[in-house]
């Protein structure tokens, strides 16, 4: 008997395959440690290879938007290879890969070296559009944004410890984090290899692969095409596009602005996660049964606003205690957008798609995030500390109504 129920008799009793969903969520909970762990160590891994902290600046951010560019032409191809060969492969090949790219990034010894290990990261970085897609086979539709909360509850729980132990162990040295990262990802990988079941069954494969079909370009207009999507895509984008550029620069902007040191700053990643548990587990069940998806997606938009406004104004005024607060509401925002944005974007398409939109939706993020870190480098050094975060309350601003005007 097969180990998955066919799509209709899911959809009928409402279960969830327990073993597939403890896979993924403790994939998902080391993927969250993985990537979180590096984060505060990034400015100071690179500080050796730059003479000014307005190089460093730049070149931070340049690593991120090298690894966006790199998620951007793998994730369709990696989407739509999952339609065809299932999702089981190709997750244990991208997170092998992301354990190399890890390694190869801590190893270091010049920057070109730290510009290969992330490219190598990036191309198998599209992983995460397959860990979607995986969730979206197992959970039926009506509770899919539920468990996408969980999700990120999960991921939560790995940013708040991910960049807190990162912090710890750059006191043994700035490498120390990328090597743990790669151990950690390794473990998931022979995890997955002994106890993750195939979650597509072969009746719902995609038959053919085309080329047009690993074509980022040719993949993004498709889906952009789809008047249900284009409205949640183009404001997402939009959201994004700041995000990838506050992720890029907020450990030079700490650093700078504050003088803060690696643990610090790893405390202060932690919050992002410490939201997205506090938000998951009190105030997203409560807001599912009072407020559609949109109306959630639109109100964490306007708290990371609010967010990007204290954030702003703590590098104004120099005062750490307006960058707390406005992390915390941005972190609100940011837990309760992600689920609802993945829920609406799961039922827009049946089980044969939802490699192809999951990797539609991570390339056009993988865009924005190579844009945002790019400008927000940019503007970070000539226009001041606070630009990136303006930046974020105009463009989010914008999105509003883009969103609010869509048929979901």
């Amino acid at each position: 008997m097969s180990k998955f129920k066919s799509q209709n008799e899911q959809n009928s009793e409402q279960t969830v395959d327990k073993h597939a969903l403890i896979f993924g969520l403790i994939s998902v909970f080391l993927c969250g440690i993985g990537f979180s762990i590096i984060a505060p160590v990034v400015p100071f891994l690179v500080q050796p290879y730059t003479s000014s902290p307005g190089q460093q600046a730049i070149v931070v951010t340049m690593l991120t938007s090298v690894y966006a560019i790199c998620v951007f032409f793998a994730a369709p191809a990696l989407g739509a290879l999952s339609d065809k060969y299932g999702r089981r492969p190709l997750l244990l090949i991208c997170l092998l890969g992301s354990s190399i790219g890890y390694l190869v990034f801590g190893i270091g010894g010049a920057l070109w070296v730290l510009f290969v290990g992330r490219i190598i990261e990036g191309i198998t970085g599209g992983s995460i559009s397959t860990i979607f897609a995986y969730f979206a086979d197992i959970i039926p539709p009506a509770q899919r944004t539920k468990y996408f909360g969980w999700m990120s509850a999960v991921v939560g729980m790995g940013t708040i410890i991910g960049p807190t132990l990162g912090g710890l162990l750059a006191k043994f040295g700035y490498s120390v984090p990328m090597f743990f990262g790669a151990f950690i990802t390794l473990l998931n990988v022979v995890y997955g290899f002994f106890f993750m079941p195939e979650s597509l069954d072969k009746s719902n494969r995609l038959k053919d692969i085309t080329l047009v079909r690993l074509n980022p370009f040719t993949q993004l207009a498709s889906i952009l095409s789809m008047k249900t999507l284009k409205r949640l895509l183009v404001s997402a984008f939009l959201l994004w596009i700041p995000n990838g550029s506050l992720q890029a620069v907020f450990s030079q902007f700490t650093m700078d602005t504050f003088s803060w040191k690696p643990a610090l700053i790893g405390l202060m990643f932690s919050i992002m996660g410490f939201q997205d548990i506090v938000s998951q587990g009190l105030i997203m069940p409560r807001l599912l049964k009072k407020l559609s998806d949109k109306q959630i997606a639109i109100l964490g938009m306007t708290s990371e606003i609010i967010g990007y406004g204290l954030i702003a104004a703590s590098s104004l005024f120099s005062f750490y205690p307006l960058l707390i607060g406005g992390m915390f509401i941005y972190g609100f925002g940011d837990s309760i957008f992600g689920p609802s944005f993945n829920g609406m974007l799961s039922k827009a398409v049946d089980s044969s798609e939802q490699g192809r939109i999951q990797g539609g939706s991570q390339s056009i993020q993988a865009l924005a995030r190579m844009i945002g870190p790019i400008i927000g480098g940019q503007i970070y050094v000539s226009l001041g500390h606070a630009a990136p975060a303006f930046m974020g309350m105009i463009l989010i601003a914008a999105a509003i109504p883009v969103l609010y005007k869509g048929r979901m």
